[in-house]
C-alpha cells in the first residue's frame, strides 16, 4: 500500500482546545504552519486514528477542522489542490 499525502488545517476558538489538539496532531503530522500540518498516512486506520484522537477535544459548534487529500505525490509552487472534491469528516 502507498502512503497518502494529507493537508489538516483547522481554527480552534478556544486556547486551550487549541493547545491540545495542536499537540495531538504534531505526534503525527509535520507542522507547516501554527495550524496547518502535512499528514503522511499508509492506511486509512492511521488517518482515523487521528482524526477520533481529536474529536476527543474538538467543539463542533465552535471549531472548525478541514483535511485536504494531496495529489500528485506532494505540494509543488504553481499547482492547485483539487477542492471540488476535499475531504470532510
Amino acid at each position: 500500500m502507498h502512503k497518502r499525502d494529507f493537508l489538516i488545517c483547522y481554527d480552534i476558538s478556544d486556547v486551550k482546545r487549541l493547545g491540545k489538539i495542536g499537540k495531538r496532531v504534531e505526534k503525527r503530522a509535520l507542522r507547516i504552519q501554527k495550524s496547518i500540518y502535512l499528514f503522511d498516512a499508509a492506511t486509512k486506520e492511521e488517518l482515523k486514528e487521528l482524526i477520533d484522537d481529536v474529536m476527543k477535544v474538538f467543539d463542533e459548534k465552535k471549531d472548525d477542522l478541514r483535511i485536504y487529500l494531496i495529489k500528485d505525490k506532494g505540494l509543488h509552487l504553481g499547482a492547485a489542490l483539487d477542492l471540488e472534491n476535499p475531504l470532510i469528516f
